[in-house]
C-alpha cells in the first residue's frame, strides 16, 4: 500500500482505506480460483494496482466521464481507477463469468457506487463512453476494431475520446497501422520501479 501513496500522495480517507481492503479480497478470491499468480499476488499493488493506476499519469478523468474496461479480469485497470476517480463512471466487462464475479464482489465489499461488472464480449457492449482502456486484452488494431462504436464523439477530457491501453514489449506492428494518431508513454518516465522499465501506455485517438 505504500507504493500507492508515494505517487498518489492526496488519497482521502475513504480512497485509502479502499485500496488497503484489496490485499485480503484478492487473496481470498485467489485462493478460490487462481486469478493471480502466486508470486503476483505478494507483489499485488505494484504490479496490478500502481500499474492500473499509470493511466492516472496521462489523463484526470473529469466529472461524470465514461470509461469502458475491455477484459477487465479480477477488476483491472477498473477498479484501481474507479477508487481513484469517483466521479467517472466506470463499465466493466469480461467474457468469463468467475472473473466478473471476482470484480463485482470485490466493488461491491469496498463500496465503488460507480462501477458496474457485465460479463460480456465487447461486439455485445453497445453503449458510448469517452474512453476504453484495457490492460494487454488483444492487440490495438482488434480492440479499435471491436469498440470503435463504443467511443463517444463530443469530448469532455484534456485528451480526445479513444482507447488507453497498458501494455508492454515491442508495440511497433501493433501502433504502426495508426501512425500519428498513437502516442506512446513509457512508464517508467512515471514511476522508479524495475517491473515498470518495459511497460507502457498506448493511447490512441479516435
Amino acid at each position: 500500500m505504500q507504493i500507492i501513496k508515494k505517487y498518489f500522495p492526496s488519497l482521502t480517507e475513504r480512497q485509502t482505506a479502499q485500496f488497503e481492503a484489496l490485499d485480503a479480497l484478492y487473496r481470498d478470491w485467489n485462493s478460490k480460483i487462481n486469478l493471480i499468480s502466486r508470486r503476483d499476488i505478494d507483489n499485488l499493488y505494484e504490479k496490478h494496482i500502481l500499474h492500473s493506476l499509470a493511466i492516472a499519469k496521462i489523463i484526470r478523468f473529469r466529472e461524470g466521464s465514461a470509461v469502458l474496461d475491455v477484459g477487465t479480469g479480477g477488476g483491472f485497470p477498473g477498479i484501481p481507477l474507479a477508487i481513484l476517480f469517483p466521479e467517472t463512471n466506470f463499465l466493466l466487462i469480461d467474457s468469463i463469468g468467475k472473473k466478473i464475479r471476482v470484480a463485482e464482489d470485490i466493488a461491491s465489499k469496498i463500496g465503488l457506487d460507480n462501477v458496474e461488472c457485465v460479463q460480456e464480449r465487447i461486439e455485445d457492449e453497445k453503449r458510448q463512453f469517452d474512453f476504453v482502456v484495457s490492460r494487454a486484452v488483444m492487440p490495438l488494431p482488434d480492440l479499435a476494431k471491436a469498440a470503435k462504436k463504443n467511443i463517444a464523439r463530443d469530448c469532455h477530457n484534456a485528451l480526445p475520446n479513444g482507447f488507453i491501453c497498458l501494455k508492454g514489449g515491442d508495440l511497433q506492428a501493433e501502433t504502426k497501422p495508426f501512425g500519428n494518431r498513437v502516442i506512446t508513454y513509457e512508464i517508467s518516465d512515471y514511476f522508479d520501479e524495475e517491473f515498470f522499465k518495459t511497460k507502457k501506455i498506448i493511447y490512441l485517438q479516435c
